[in-house]
């Protein structure tokens, strides 16, 4: 939980620390998480959970799972992709995510079959 709230302050305060110029900016954002997980059916599921609550929330976001199947020892690494049309979507994004109690539980769960191995964002150039 202490690591979820330390990744939302960091992508709020990265998000709200750019200059209104920033938020202009039209470039696509891409959040990838890589994740390691023993049950891949179980996560998908969990997933297509996400998937629905991201439409309930409105989130302009798109979200694609990926498994690594010819990358020497990473073969079988999970990456989640979530693309937004530019960072103030992923900063909104984020604001609603964090406020909506249902994502958290959610998220509190998943947490109890994948481990994250990184979290980094992306910028369309």
């Amino acid at each position: 939980m202490l690591r979820k709230m330390t990744l939302l302050a960091v992508m709020s305060t990265l998000a709200f620390g750019m200059s209104a110029t920033a938020y202009a900016d039209s470039s696509v954002v891409l959040r990838v998480v890589t994740v390691k997980t023993d049950d891949v059916a179980t996560y998908l599921q969990e997933i297509g959970k996400a998937r629905v609550m991201v439409k309930r929330l409105a989130l302009p976001t798109t979200i694609r799972v990926w498994q690594a199947t010819f990358a020497g020892p990473n073969t079988g690494t999970i990456i989640v992709s979530q693309e937004y049309p530019n960072l103030a979507a992923l900063a909104d994004g984020t604001a609603k995510i964090a406020a909506d109690e249902e994502y958290s539980q959610w998220l509190k769960n998943l947490n109890k079959i994948r481990t994250v191995i990184s979290d980094s964002l992306y910028k369309e150039l």
